[in-house]
């Protein structure tokens, strides 16, 4: 989770790598530093706790010279949240920042008796263990290499050593690793992010590798020092895309441009005048599609509801098709056993989650079919799975994700669409979803547009509770989960999302003047039903919010309600959605939190 940098050029490494980590700090803000060496072949390490801004105020009283480092930002794994646990760590002769686990690091500890530790983290483990192999004639390359073959766990590192001035060093088992290559510099990164704007061709470094970065750009090997030839590859994007665009937040910016980014993620998939959809990576012929019997979705947090959404659509558009989403932090560990006829959908959005990616890696040893649903172009699930397609969501840099999960939704759709078509779904029906995908773009600008103030009213009115309940029936049940989960992580208010017919099998014994509920009510065949509970949660004191598409409101007995406008019917789950993420964000802005990065929380969880 945490974000590494590296730097060897002729500019100034210290600007780089700050901004770099700036790019990064999604990925953990508990502390920061960096590591540099001048052109003496002097090394200076600077580090402090919190965020990117109290480095930069570090290295302001005492900037860096020098044109090679290393730079590192943390979630905090081993240790706490101290300046001597903060990275990078310095041992010996040996610079070092880490991303990952080490997970027999006691065991090493114990073997390097001889060293004074100073930290309480796994990594300054690791950097001790290269320092004692790094003796005599043998290279750094060769020291790195005989230490991680010592190592059990996950690594994402970046070494330096003033013995080697030259050379900054990288290797990745289970964490991301990119090397950009640009003209008389390399600079490495956790995430493609932090290389915009420096260049546009990357070498992205697979499990197992490791890599020589010089100015002149990076020779790679395996762990065997056979050298590999690796070719590059480019990065998409620009750096326009991660800035905040006058908005107070990116979690706010990110909310309203999914109607500007969705169209991306339709865009040449559906045919509205024929009523077809199409996505051109899963890589399955036409034999094979139409032998899918059952589809397994796999995800973790919001990547996890948006599979859930994405099954009830599916098995209305797919006959005789089953579906399960599963968890993958637990589905890894389940004697799992999938039927013939099986396909498995990646769902992530970084494309690098250590539970996703290990659940992908079971299922392909059963031999089953799997196809990635995700937005980080070139990440590790996007090139390990068997097809798939990208999201086009755009980068996320808030840690809460809201534009993905719209987008996964959508493209997970088109899938279900596309196999309709070859298990003889109903074309009126797919035909009618190829339409409201068409439109969804615009009406989710409209409901922004229209509901934005009436949400941070409603915010201003229930920023003083500390719990609240989300309830929804059918596709609204999905969202509930959805939606509470986004307040939670950014407003830090318990909120938990239910099923509305389990209202009384439980939660309501929680119900009293302190909580709040969210119901999501959608105008169809179970509107009554999905109302049911209201007088219930009044009667016992709690605050009702009810969002609807209902054409009229007047039989809605609640304190609140917002009721949506729109051409939708099936995919008015989506708009709701919209609403919630707008509720979340002005109840943590009410809060005084921090939006963006909030407490706890990384972007992209690449350890288990």
């Amino acid at each position: 989770m945490c974000g590494i940098v590296g730097y060897v050029g002729e500019r100034t490494a210290q600007d780089i790598l700050l901004n770099g980590l700036k790019r990064l700090e999604y990925r953990g803000y508990d502390s920061a530093g960096i590591a540099t060496l001048d052109d003496d072949k002097n090394p200076h390490l600077a580090r402090s706790v919190g965020k990117i801004a109290e480095l930069e105020q570090v290295l302001n009283a005492k900037p860096h010279t020098g044109h090679l480092g290393i730079g590192h930002t943390r979630w905090a794994t081993h240790g706490g949240v101290t300046v001597n646990n903060a990275h990078p760590h310095h041992v010996g002769d040996i610079y070092l920042v880490h991303n990952g686990i080490i997970e027999n690091y006691k065991e090493l500890k114990e073997q390097l008796s001889s060293y004074t530790f100073n930290s309480d983290t796994d990594t300054e483990v690791l950097a001790a263990l290269i320092d004692s192999n790094f003796k005599g004639n043998i290279s750094l390359k060769d020291a790195i290499a005989k230490s991680l073959k010592q190592v059990r766990g996950t690594y994402g590192i970046a070494v330096f050593s003033p013995r080697e001035p030259e050379n900054v060093i990288v290797a990745r088992l289970g964490s991301p690793l990119i090397i950009g290559l640009g003209k008389n510099e390399t600079i490495i990164a956790s995430d493609a992010s932090a290389l915009l704007g420096y260049t546009r061709e990357a070498i992205y470094l697979n499990d197992g590798e490791l890599a020589v970065c010089t100015k002149n750009g990076a020779e790679v090997f395996n762990l065997n020092l056979k050298h590999l030839d690796h070719p590059s590859e480019t990065i998409e994007g620009d750096a326009s895309q991660i800035q905040k665009g006058g908005y107070d937040h990116f979690l706010l910016k990110e909310i309203m441009e999914q109607a500007t980014t969705l169209p991306n993620t339709l865009s040449g998939r559906i045919d509205v005048k024929n009523g077809t959809m199409h996505l051109g990576g899963p890589n399955l012929s036409t034999k094979e599609l139409c032998n899918i019997k059952h589809i397994v979705i796999v995800g973790c947090g919001t990547a996890y509801y948006a599979g859930l959404l994405a099954s009830y659509y599916m098995e209305q558009l797919v006959p005789d098709l089953t579906t399960e989403v599963v968890i993958a932090s637990e589905y890894r560990y389940r004697s799992f056993h999938l039927p013939e006829g099986s396909v498995a959908l990646i769902v992530s959005q970084s494309g690098e989650t250590a539970d996703t990616l290990a659940c992908l890696r079971e299922i392909k040893k059963r031999g089953v079919k799997t196809l990635g649903i995700v937005n980080v172009v070139g990440s590790t699930i996007a090139r390990e799975v068997d097809g798939g397609t990208y999201v086009h969501a755009g980068p996320e840099i808030s840690v809460a994700s809201t534009k993905a999960f719209t987008a996964q939704v959508v493209t997970m759709l088109m899938f279900a669409g596309m196999l309709a078509e070859h298990h003889g779904g109903n074309p009126d029906l797919i035909h009618q979803f190829t339409k409201e995908l068409s439109i969804l773009p615009e009406e989710i600008s409209k409901t922004l547009t229209a509901h934005r103030d009436e949400m941070h009213e409603l915010a201003k009115k229930y920023a003083k509770f500390n719990d609240a309940l989300y309830l929804g029936r059918d596709t609204a049940y999905p969202i509930s989960l959805e939606g509470a989960l986004k307040l939670k992580e950014i407003s830090y208010i318990h909120a938990e999302g239910y099923a509305r017919g389990a209202l009384k099998h439980g939660p309501i014994a929680l119900v009293d003047d302190t909580f709040f509920e969210v119901f999501n009510v959608l105008d169809n065949w179970l509107f009554d039903k999905s109302l049911g509970g209201l007088h219930e949660v009044r009667a016992r004191g709690g605050k009702t919010i009810v969002l609807t598409d209902a054409p009229t409101t007047t039989e809605i007995d609640a304190d609140d309600v917002v009721r949506v406008d729109s051409r939708i019917k099936l995919l008015m789950p989506l708009l709701l959605n919209t609403l919630q993420q707008l509720f979340a964000y002005y109840m943590a802005v009410e809060r005084g939190n921090d939006v963006d990065q909030p407490r706890n929380l990384a972007k992209s969880v690449t350890v288990e």
